[in-house]
């Protein structure tokens, strides 16, 4: 198996080096000969290049069977034009990749609803994913700005809409049976047709109970009563911002990991960003890239028992009691991840 590492910046090379003993466990017992190739990302790219995602990058992860990425951006390129920052990186990487997917877990264990911003009874026993459209809508559109405006253009094609849509109801058949789609279906044009698409979709899916909701009701019944939720698909800004919000169901960013997927290729990153602040101290919680490791071995090793052993025993660590500091412990970056190895 043949993975691409891009740590990128910020407290990025220090999760993904967390997270990489739990791919070598995996490739270990599963008896998987692997295959490791480092490049660069972001703002480490721009200072090496100019330029935050190099053409031979982009060969290089288009040659592998999966890419782990840290995480990109910081206030040292602030100042570089919008065209150029480290964010665009990620954003063109997901674009030739053609991960249009992007699927984002959210499970909250007994043992992490003490830790969120709702009471634990209330966030207990989350289980949903939200599937976020990744590579259209408002942040791939025709962009501009003159003298006397600023413009970002929301487009999307039924294609676009519909393959994601197809991942959606799938997992949805595969889980529980209930896929909520959120638009803004009173107000954009993209969302009605959005609606529209999902609808004939979910036609050939005769176990999947379809309902939509507006994101501004989806964002309040996250926070109101997240248990009700089994998948949800959305567009790239909706989803971007709702999966932000579901997060604090965990109590932390640092808990989450996700996939990007497309045909037959996947991107794992976790969902938080690159934390300037806590960078080279060790505070850094390598949680939701584990978690993202464990979601390659499942999708991409195809192991997906063994991710479910790695799961637990981040389950067990943090029930322990041995969680970063952004949960409440003082665990460090390498010592969580030693911890659930040892769990493991």
């Amino acid at each position: 198996m043949r993975v691409m590492l891009l740590p990128g910046d910020g407290i990025g090379p220090e999760v993904l080096a967390a997270s990489l003993p739990f791919l070598s466990w995996a490739a270990q017992k599963s008896q998987t000969p692997l295959d490791l190739d480092e490049g660069l990302i972001g703002g480490a790219s721009i200072d090496a290049s100019g330029v935050p995602l190099t053409a031979q990058t982009v060969v290089c992860c288009e040659a592998v069977d999966a890419v782990l990425l840290g995480a990109v951006g910081g206030p040292s390129w602030d100042a570089i034009e919008a065209g150029l920052r480290p964010e665009r990186g990620l954003l063109a990487l997901r674009k030739a990749l053609g991960v249009y997917a992007n699927l984002r877990p959210v499970r909250v264990w007994p043992e992490l609803a003490a830790h969120s911003v709702l009471t634990p009874e209330r966030a207990v026993d989350t289980d949903l994913v939200i599937v976020r459209e990744l590579t259209g809508g408002l942040y791939f559109g025709p962009r501009g700005r003159d003298h006397e405006k600023a413009w970002d253009t929301l487009v999307y094609s039924p294609a676009e809409v519909r393959r994601v849509a197809r991942v959606a109801l799938e997992l949805a058949q595969a889980r529980r049976g209930r896929l909520t789609s959120v638009d803004k279906a009173n107000v954009l044009a993209s969302s009605r047709l959005w609606r529209e698409v999902v609808e004939d979709e979910a036609r050939a899916f005769d176990g999947v109970w379809l309902e939509h909701l507006y994101v501004d009701n989806a964002a309040m019944q996250l926070v109101a009563d997240p248990c009700q939720f089994d998948v949800i698909v959305t567009g790239n800004l909706f989803g971007d911002i709702l999966s932000d919000l579901a997060a604090a169901t965990t109590g932390s960013l640092g808990t989450l990991p996700s996939a990007s997927i497309g045909s037959g290729f996947a991107l794992y990153e976790p969902v938080h960003g690159s934390a300037p602040d806590i960078a080279g101290t060790g505070a850094a919680n390598p949680m939701g890239t584990i978690l993202s490791v464990a979601m390659c071995v499942e999708h991409s090793m195809g192991e997906p028992d063994l991710a479910t052993e790695i799961r637990e025993a981040v389950r067990r660590t943090v029930a322990r009691g041995d969680v970063p500091a952004d949960l409440g412990g003082q665990a460090s970056t390498t010592a969580f991840s030693a911890s659930v190895m040892e769990r493991l």
